[in-house]
């Protein structure tokens, strides 16, 4: 099949936060998803591209930014459609927030959206799409030419575990704590076309394997490639799925800037003729789940002969080697968030903290509250030493 790639002509980036309806009384999830849209036809109901649109789940919704130029563009976009919902969510006794997976919530108290699309995702997949309660956060990185996409695919596959890591925000489960930094990584995994891509070799290896894919009626077109990172041939980008659901607008720039940097770095290093890495299924597999059980304490592999690193060690490196390329993009304070976080804890961190110290699962939901609208409320919770 032909799969044109509609180049970009430099990194431009956007991003996909899918956050939470909650009630504030209560702290459990609203299914008032339509009516939010109804209420606010100005962002709902643009023809192409509406920047907030319908998730899976009656209780969640997804707020999309245009084509932006810098990091500080995209929050600036994420920020003005926040604040519209906020303000027709408040006079509700309703607010947002946002984490890999609600701490209390059960999937099968939901209501689905409307669409065909989530009917038939729901008629084919059954259980395994029934209960994915969960959210991400999306970044799509342009990149200038197709060629260049499945190489930059593969050397991004080496940072999944960093990209999860930072936002693992899911530790809990049907109010439960799962013993996991991120469940939500384990729940949509279960999708047949989800997990890391397939390490390729070319843009036509990767045409033949979607029109092989289609043939066998695997998918029904490429939106059903549900991997942890995907070419998008008709926007020109790179999208980074691998984030779990991140509470604050911060670091949702933290999260726009890493990948923005990496991207960057990737595509200029293939201008001037360098190989990039490719780490085998295997590896990419194995750091993958070390960061979905231990977050920021994982200890990662980093060559096909068993050497592993502490993931924290490995991202105050790549916050160095990164900071010019960042500083070009405009976006190196955004990416030295980094260190804050591997300072004060990543979410799922924060999270248990309030539970270590007393508190309960609802606390767990004011505090994701309180964190979207101000930022992380807690600090000196990042104190693992990434012996794992």
């Amino acid at each position: 099949m032909g799969t044109a790639f509609k180049s970009s002509e430099r990194a431009t980036i956007g991003v996909e936060w899918e956050l939470q309806l909650v009630d504030r009384r209560n702290r459990h999830l609203r299914q008032e998803a339509q009516k939010l849209l109804s209420e606010l036809p100005e962002l709902s109901s643009a023809a192409e591209a509406p920047p907030l649109r319908h998730e899976l789940m009656q209780s969640q919704v997804e707020v999309v930014t245009g084509i932006c130029e810098t990091v500080d563009e995209a929050k600036a976009d994420l920020s003005g459609s926040i604040d519209r919902i906020r303000r027709v969510l408040s006079p509700w006794g309703a607010t947002l927030t946002c984490s890999g997976t609600h701490p209390i919530d059960d999937w099968r108290d939901q209501e689905f959206s409307p669409g065909v699309r989530y009917r038939e995702l729901v008629d084919q997949m059954q259980w395994v799409a029934r209960r994915i309660l969960t959210c991400g956060v999306h970044v799509h990185v342009g990149v200038r030419h197709q060629d260049k996409a499945i190489p930059i695919v593969n050397a991004l596959t080496r940072y999944l575990p960093h990209f999860l890591a930072l936002s693992a925000s899911s530790p809990f489960w049907s109010g439960h704590d799962t013993g996991l930094a991120s469940a939500r990584s384990v729940i949509f995994g279960a999708l047949p076309t989800s997990g890391p891509p397939p390490n390729l070799p070319n843009w036509s290896a990767f045409e033949e394997y979607l029109e092989t894919l289609l043939r066998a009626g695997t998918i029904a077109s490429i939106k059903e490639v549900w991997w942890d990172i995907r070419p998008h041939p008709d926007f020109g980008t790179i999208e980074i799925r691998m984030f779990d659901g991140i509470p604050t607008l911060r670091e949702v720039g933290m999260a726009a800037a890493l990948s923005q940097s990496l991207v960057e770095l990737f595509d200029h290093q293939l201008d001037r003729g360098y190989g990039l890495p490719s780490p085998p299924s295997w590896l990419v597999r194995d750091n993958k789940w070390r960061a979905t059980r231990y977050g920021l304490d994982a200890r990662v592999i980093t060559d096909t002969h068993g050497t592993t690193v502490p993931v924290r060690d490995d991202l105050y490196e790549l916050v160095r080697e990164l900071k010019p390329v960042a500083t070009r993009l405009g976006c190196a304070e955004d990416l030295d968030l980094i260190s804050e976080i591997l300072d004060k804890g990543a979410s799922y961190e924060r999270q248990r903290a309030v539970i270590a110290e007393g508190g309960t699962l609802d606390d767990v939901v004011d505090m994701l509250a309180a964190e979207l609208d101000d930022g992380p409320t807690r600090a000196g919770v990042g104190a693992g030493d990434g012996t794992r």
